[in-house]
């Protein structure tokens, strides 16, 4: 099997105006639209140069949070599960991703009950983590596990700490047996069985890096993570990501990736 972190295809979408009005835990200013785009066409550029193909999604002006499309859905090489998102001025954003997921998915299932949100969702070697948070509850956990079995994936649900938005806001993936953390979360036994690298103090953020394929990539105002994953032999994009910062996400809440595998 693939590495979990070898994609082919992702999916984005282009921040409309109304980004600027997008949720935020603590107001710390408001990113511009011209800002978050300029970070999406990073990201882009360098899942190009990494080997993938990415379709850019219209906006949906009446979604301010939608260029953060990694929240509506989760997909795999055997499927798609359209998820709920909790943050209820979201949930049009996962309507909105549906028909596109079927038009690259043979199989797309539909979480109908509770509430998972994609950034609490980590996928591994081994299983997919689920962190319950303020908006990934325990029925929409136990729903996703039980559609995740028809894909043939094994679930393990964990806690997200309580002033944690999201799972990975603490986290991301390395490589199969590797796991970027914070000290914080890392603390908490959800990693046991894995190498885990933590951030310095001070770069917490840094946390919510995101692997594709050959590169890591993490954001400019960490560089100490950035120095500490290059000599742990990872090979390192650096990415700014400031104007997403201010809207509580990091690079892997821009996209959907996925590894499309020839049928037949």
């Amino acid at each position: 099997m693939p590495p979990i972190y070898e994609f082919n295809r992702a999916l984005v979408r282009t921040p409309g105006a109304s980004v600027v009005g997008g949720l935020r835990a603590v107001d710390r200013g408001a990113p511009t639209r011209e800002g978050v785009q300029r970070e999406l066409d990073n990201c882009v550029k360098a899942f190009a140069e990494a080997g993938v193909d990415v379709e850019t999604l219209p906006v949906l002006e009446e979604f301010p949070d939608s260029v953060f499309v990694e929240d509506t859905a989760l997909v795999f090489p055997e499927g798609a599960i359209v998820l709920r998102p909790g943050a209820v001025t979201r949930l049009g954003e996962a309507v909105a991703m549906a028909p596109v997921l079927r038009r690259h998915f043979a199989q797309v299932l539909d979480l109908t009950d509770g509430f998972v949100e994609g950034g609490d969702v980590l996928s591994t070697s081994r299983t997919v983590i689920i962190g319950l948070s303020a908006r990934t509850n325990e029925a929409g956990a136990l729903a996703v596990r039980d559609l995740l079995e028809q894909l043939g994936r094994k679930t393990a649900i964990v806690t997200t700490p309580e002033d944690v938005l999201h799972f990975k806001t603490d986290c991301s993936l390395l490589d199969e047996e590797t796991i970027l953390s914070t000290e914080r979360l890392a603390a908490s036994g959800v990693f046991k069985g894995y190498r885990v690298v933590l951030t310095p103090s001070g770069e917490e953020a840094a946390a919510n890096a995101l692997r594709v394929n050959d590169r890591v990539l993490v954001g400019t105002d960490f560089p100490r993570t950035a120095d500490r994953l290059s000599s742990a032999g990872y090979r390192v994009t650096p990415l700014p990501s400031s104007q997403i910062a201010l809207l509580d996400a990091g690079f892997s809440c821009l996209s959907l990736r996925w590894l499309a595998v020839p049928q037949g």
